[in-house]
């Protein structure tokens, strides 16, 4: 999504005009959550996905309608539909989609900006008119066009915001007559978090694909090490941040952005800097902790770490040797399993084929 903003803010400020498609509700194996978005521009440009690809072309059409004149509309798809296949949304589940345009006063790129600073912010819109806010930092940008209307949108915007939830909400209580409250109202709130760290501790050779992937899936990733020689911000283009210091310097110094959706994963096989910044970590609030090394290295790691204080319920939280078994070689496939024990850890996945498992593939 964060890609999509940032177009859809390029477009405004070109003066190109374009709608927004966005998933508002979903039920069973849906392709993307609510909160996913596309951007149809007028020349027929295409940005994001709201299906993987399902439901695309008949979003276009809608999204071209809606930029000849039509309201904005919200559609449903799914496979108990008649039109479901006609359309190739054949994965069993069920989406609705909004599609509106955006208006040249939608504050983007406030929003856009507050994105790029990691600031948790939100986008919210009426369903049934134009209009739009941007909530977060403290702030709020944009209007619905009635005070009393905005107030009650951000009240609303808040509570999704604090979740880091994306969908509908009703705003006001249905009072249109009382000159201190807001008649209901169905708002799209698209929520943004910051990104989710990956702190690399030791920039070896494993660390460069680690740190691309990482990248690519959505983190925000510093890689760190005591060795400037291999420190070097040309070795990782993927990172945010490259510094040269002690792993357990730099985690004491920065401990204050560490928290449950932080993965920390130490590479540096080398006791002196991994036993160190591993007893921080443990007791730090990071959701993954990580290390790399054979099983007899994990074991001098675990005896060593109790000679320096660390619990045994702090050392259950280790993951190591660390990673999924893939059966993978070399950095590249180590990277991947490593990444795929990330995803499975933060959204409490059991990790196993989904061969293996029955029901929906998508837990709620």
């Amino acid at each position: 999504m964060r890609h999509v903003i940032d177009q859809a803010a390029a477009w405004q400020r070109s003066g190109t005009r374009f709608a927004m498609a966005t998933v508002v509700r979903t039920w069973g194996s849906s392709p993307h959550g609510p909160g996913a978005s596309m951007l149809v521009s007028e020349e027929g440009r295409i940005v994001g996905s709201v299906s993987g690809g399902c439901v695309e072309a008949a979003v276009c059409a809608i999204a071209e309608e809606v930029l000849a004149g039509a309201a904005p509309t919200v559609e449903r798809w799914g496979v108990g539909e008649e039109d479901a296949f006609a359309v190739g949304l054949t994965c069993g589940g069920t989406i609705e989609v909004l599609v509106r345009e955006v208006g040249a006063d939608a504050p983007l790129d406030r929003l856009a900006a507050g994105i790029a600073a990691g600031v948790p912010v939100a986008l919210v819109t009426p369903v049934d008119r134009g209009g739009c806010l941007v909530v977060g930092g403290g702030t709020t940008t944009g209007s619905l066009g009635d005070p009393r209307a905005d107030r009650a949108a951000v009240l609303a915007a808040e509570g999704m915001l604090g979740r880091g939830a994306s969908g509908l909400v009703t705003s006001g209580n249905g009072a249109g007559d009382d000159s201190a409250c807001a008649p209901e109202r169905e708002l799209l709130v698209q929520s943004f978090a910051p990104r989710p760290r990956l702190l690399i501790f030791g920039a070896a050779e494993f660390a460069r694909p680690l740190a691309d992937m990482g990248a690519a899936l959505g983190h925000r990733v510093t890689v760190c090490d005591a060795r400037p020689a291999f420190a070097a911000a040309e070795r990782f283009p993927g990172a945010d941040d490259v510094v040269v210091e002690r792993p357990d310097r730099w985690f004491r110094a920065h401990e204050d952005l560490v928290d449950a959706s932080t993965a920390v994963c130490v590479l540096t096989h080398d006791a002196r800097f991994d036993v160190p910044v591993l007893a921080l970590a443990l007791r730090s609030r990071a959701g993954y902790v990580g290390a790399m090394g054979s099983r007899r290295t994990h074991e001098d790691r675990l005896e060593r770490l109790r000679a320096a204080g660390t619990t045994e319920a702090e050392l259950v939280r280790l993951r190591s040797p660390i990673g999924l078994d893939l059966g993978g070689r070399g950095p590249e496939e180590t990277a991947l399993s490593i990444m795929a024990e990330i995803v499975a850890v933060r959204r409490g996945a059991g990790a196993r084929p989904l061969t293996q498992r029955t029901g929906p593939i998508h837990e709620a």
